[in-house]
């Protein structure tokens, strides 16, 4: 983790920016103290890729009234019959 000082990541923002875009993390300092922290961006979620594993998902629970998840299994109509109840 690389520390700067306020005045130098002023100037040097866009060296910054890249060292941020290849894994670094950079803390600025202001009089020696941390005040901001410079991390990546977290990546975003693939929309389509995420509709297609609900599809999937509702899918397969149409198929059965019950689905396994590891070890258990639950009942879909019970799950929203709860939901509906306003349940957790």
């Amino acid at each position: 983790m690389k520390e700067i000082g306020a005045f130098e990541a002023k100037n040097t923002l866009g060296t910054l920016l890249d060292l941020v875009q290849g894994g670094e993390e950079i803390i600025i300092t202001r009089h020696g103290k941390p005040v901001a922290r410079l991390v990546p961006s977290a990546g975003r979620v693939d929309q389509d890729q995420a509709r297609a594993a609900f599809q999937r998902i509702r899918e397969r629970a149409q198929h059965s009234g019950k689905v396994k998840i590891g070890y258990k299994s639950f009942d879909w109509a019970s799950l929203k019959k709860l939901r509906d109840q306003g349940r957790p």
